[in-house]
């Protein structure tokens, strides 16, 4: 596994495919740090529970209460059974950038003692404000492949130009080299729309940090202006759009 706190830069891919086609790609970069070693989680340029040039809260994850995010991720696995993600659980999230967040997707690497991976929970934001989450796990416990495919069921509402309906297949990859998650919905027609996130881990370092936020100025801005940019190309494309349905009650599906 190999990584403890790391930055990775980061290519992001959408592709609709139906009723008209519409796909981008951007790149952005992410915190990637387990959560044993949080504390290392800082240098000048970046702080926790505090303000800083990027900053980390453990607010924004979880039970978005600034509680112990590790208690609260091994809480969940103990409630769907998973025992034997017993080892280290990794967070691959975006930061906070001039103290504005808005992360449209984080993701919980779960292990076991010997590096393998046992569950995956996929945190999703919607620009509703509103937060849900998939647990991705084989129904045997097995180890999780680069080449599995896991199952959710679709239940919470992102696009509005999407019906809350159908499921979504995740497929993960980690190790020291690369990190990627691939997450493609499929309604009663098939597939409607892929999504990719994957980039190679480099260590956190203040020297790093200072030349990401040069090379990616005010990201996490960037991020919620193009998800409205985009929404406006859908628009004129003539895709219809979908009021928002309520917010599921269970805080985390499978």
């Amino acid at each position: 596994m190999a990584i403890e706190t790391a930055l990775i830069a980061a290519n992001v891919m959408h592709k609709r495919l139906r009723p008209r086609e519409h796909a981008f790609n951007y790149k952005v970069y992410y915190l990637c740090f387990s959560l044993s070693k949080i504390k290392n989680l800082s240098n000048r340029f970046l702080s926790q529970e505090s303000w800083n040039l990027l900053s980390f809260y453990k607010k924004d994850h979880g039970a978005r209460d600034g509680s112990d995010l590790e208690v609260w991720i091994r809480s969940v696995l103990s409630s769907y059974g998973i025992q034997e993600a017993d080892g280290e659980i990794v967070l691959l999230t975006l930061p906070r950038i001039l103290g504005y967040i808005f992360n449209p997707v984080s993701f919980w690497f779960c292990f076991d003692k010997n590096d393998g991976l046992r569950a995956v929970l996929s945190e999703v934001s919607n620009t509703f404000g509103e937060h849900h989450s998939y647990i991705c796990y084989h129904d045997d416990h097995r180890i999780i492949g680069a080449e599995d495919l896991l199952r959710a069921e679709k239940v919470f509402h992102v696009s509005p130009f999407m019906d809350l309906k159908g499921y979504y297949l995740f497929r993960f990859q980690y190790s020291a080299t690369k990190v990627s998650a691939i997450v493609n919905y499929f309604d009663e027609q098939g597939l409607l729309l892929a999504t990719s996130i994957s980039g190679s881990p480099a260590p956190l370092t203040a020297v790093r940090t200072i030349k990401y936020l040069i090379r990616f100025p005010l990201m996490t801005f960037k991020v919620i202006g193009l998800i409205h940019w985009e929404a406006i190309r859908i628009i004129l494309k003539g895709i219809r759009y979908r009021s928002k349905p309520p917010c599921p009650v269970q805080e985390v599906s499978r």
